[in-house]
C-alpha cells in the first residue's frame, strides 16, 4: 500500500514540475496539437533555419495573457515545445509581471536598472528571471521602449536556437 502511494506522489510531482512554466494551457513539452487547441489562430510552419534547438515554430499575434493582448511564438522539436516567445506593449508591463508571478511564482531575480550616458536620456531596463529543473523564463523591458518580451525555455534553447552550423 505505501508504495503505491509514494508511486502516485511521486508521478503527481513529476506531472506538476513539468508545466510549471506554460502560456494558456500550453506547457513546455507540449505539443503542437496542443497549441493548435488553446491558440486556433497559430500559423505553424517548419523554421526557416537549421537548428538543435527546434525544427518548427508556431506564431499568433493575437494572443491574450491574462487579459494582455500579445504576440507568441512557440518552438518546437520533435513535435514538443521547446520554448515561445512572448511579446507586448510596455505599457502592459506592471499587469503582465502580476500574471507571471501568480502562474510562476516569485522570481529568483527581480530588478529595475539605471544606465547614464553622457548627453543622452538615461535608459531603464526592467528584468525578472524564473527558474525550475532545466527551464527558466527571462521577462526583458527597456522601459521606454514600445515592445517587452518573455523568453520561457528549456536546457540551451536560447544558445542554441541561431547558431549558425
Amino acid at each position: 500500500m505505501k508504495r503505491t502511494f509514494l508511486c502516485v506522489a511521486g508521478w503527481a510531482f513529476l506531472s506538476t514540475a513539468n508545466a510549471a512554466f506554460e502560456v494558456n494551457g500550453v506547457p513546455l513539452g507540449g505539443s503542437e496539437s496542443d497549441i493548435r487547441e488553446r491558440f486556433p489562430s497559430a500559423n505553424c510552419k517548419a523554421l526557416e533555419w537549421s537548428s538543435l534547438a527546434a525544427d518548427r515554430r508556431c506564431d499568433d499575434s493575437r494572443a491574450s495573457i491574462g487579459g494582455v493582448k500579445a504576440r507568441i511564438t512557440f518552438y518546437l522539436r520533435k513535435d514538443a515545445v521547446e520554448a515561445f516567445d512572448v511579446r507586448f506593449d510596455t505599457s502592459d508591463l506592471e499587469r503582465f509581471v502580476g500574471v507571471l508571478k501568480k502562474s510562476f511564482g516569485k522570481p529568483v531575480s527581480e530588478g529595475r536598472q539605471k544606465v547614464e550616458r553622457e548627453g543622452r536620456p538615461a535608459r531603464e531596463f526592467y528584468r525578472a528571471q524564473w527558474k525550475e529543473g532545466n527551464a527558466q523564463a527571462q521577462l526583458r523591458a527597456e522601459t521606454d521602449k514600445r515592445r517587452a518580451a518573455l523568453l520561457v525555455y528549456r536546457g540551451d534553447f536560447e544558445e542554441e536556437i541561431y547558431r549558425v552550423r
